[in-house]
């Protein structure tokens, strides 16, 4: 294994730790609804960290941008708004079928479309030029998607079963909200259009970082140039929906009654920007196949990130027996995913 494919798959891996723990911060608010640390978070993370990045380290910015046309732009916000979609139809499902199957739903889904479409539909840059499906390095991509998402079922088969274990004698777990239906169409539709995080960029950064190659700009403000100005809309939706909440609940006062919690928002929201810098890096050095293999590993450790948040945070207390040992298998199935991922690049040689 050389040092760029090692040091791919690192960044890849961070990047899925960063987005797997997510739930840690907001495991330690007691006081902010989703509707305050969402909207503080992602403001904070999604537009006032990178664009101040960018006014900060870029000459320029807006001839820069103009430079590269509207068209890129608007294809690449068009695909990362999917992505904020994706994130308040999560919350919805969740209230509607419950945490385990929307998570497993939007991990497969997630993974299926954002590893397979780059390899089908060519992306810009040095992604034009990634191996198709039925190349020796797209059939090993192929199984490690399905080993990845055979693992996401496992977990979901764990987290069904934690759940029947934490009921207290014959009482039957209360039944989610809202109709089943509608809710396991809503998941599909929020797993394929999460993919829209990593597929932004796959198609989106080339003409960016073209308008930037002789201006004499370092790798890291390129790649904050690329990321402010493609999730853009996605970062929109994300701020705006909250903000829709706290009007229609009358909640805007909450923001200035919890200092220390909105602090955790702002970490929360730096934590998500950190981790998206470190997915797009790491397509980058994983070289042609680097879009579906590094948004593939990034998700399949997203899943074990949140697996382990779950186990340290005492989700798992108490839990013995066939549900544990499912969920330790799960994380060595994924496991064996991104081993599977690593091969696939260096068959792209």
């Amino acid at each position: 294994m050389d040092f760029n494919l090692l040091y791919g798959i690192l960044l890849a891996i961070c990047a899925g730790i960063g987005t797997g723990t997510l739930a840690v911060p907001v495991k330690l608010m007691r006081k902010l609804q989703f509707e305050q640390f969402w909207f503080v978070g992602m403001l904070f993370g999604l537009i006032i960290i990178p664009w101040g990045f960018v006014w900060l380290t870029i000459p320029d910015p807006l001839g820069m941008y103009a430079q590269v046309g509207w068209k890129p732009l608007l294809i690449a916000n068009l695909i990362s708004i999917g992505w904020g979609i994706a994130n308040v139809l999560f919350g919805i499902c969740i209230i509607r079928i419950g945490a385990a199957l929307t998570g497993a739903i939007m991990s497969g889904m997630s993974v299926s479309v954002g590893v397979t479409l780059p390899m089908i539909v060519k992306g810009g840059g040095q992604f034009k030029d990634a191996p198709g499906l039925l190349d020796p390095a797209g059939l090993a991509v192929l199984g490690g998607v399905a080993v990845m998402i055979a693992g996401v079922i496992l977990c979901a088969v764990a987290g069904f079963g934690r759940d029947r274990a934490i009921v207290k004698g014959d009482q039957p777990p209360p039944p989610a909200a809202g109709g089943f239906l509608g809710g396991l169409i809503m998941a599909v539709l929020a797993g394929i259009l999460a993919a829209g995080i990593g597929l932004s960029y796959v198609y989106g950064q080339a003409p960016i970082r073209d308008a930037l190659k002789y201006s004499n700009v370092g790798d890291i403000p390129t790649d904050v140039a690329v990321w402010a100005a493609i999730l853009f809309g996605g970062a929109l939706v994300n701020v705006a929906y909250p903000a829709w909440l706290m009007t229609k609940h009358r909640s805007w006062s909450k923001l200035a009654t919890c200092w220390p919690e909105l602090l955790l928002a702002a970490e929360l929201g730096a934590q998500i920007i950190v981790a998206i810098f470190l997915i797009g890096y790491s397509m980058l050095v994983l070289g042609v196949l680097g879009g579906p293999i590094g948004f593939g590993i990034q998700q399949t450790t997203q899943v074990v990130g949140n697996q382990a948040v779950g186990f340290f945070s005492g989700e798992w207390r108490g839990i013995h027996g066939k549900p544990r040992m499912q969920m330790f298998s799960a994380v060595a199935v994924l496991i064996g995913a991104v081993a599977i991922l690593a091969y696939a690049q260096t068959l792209s040689r």
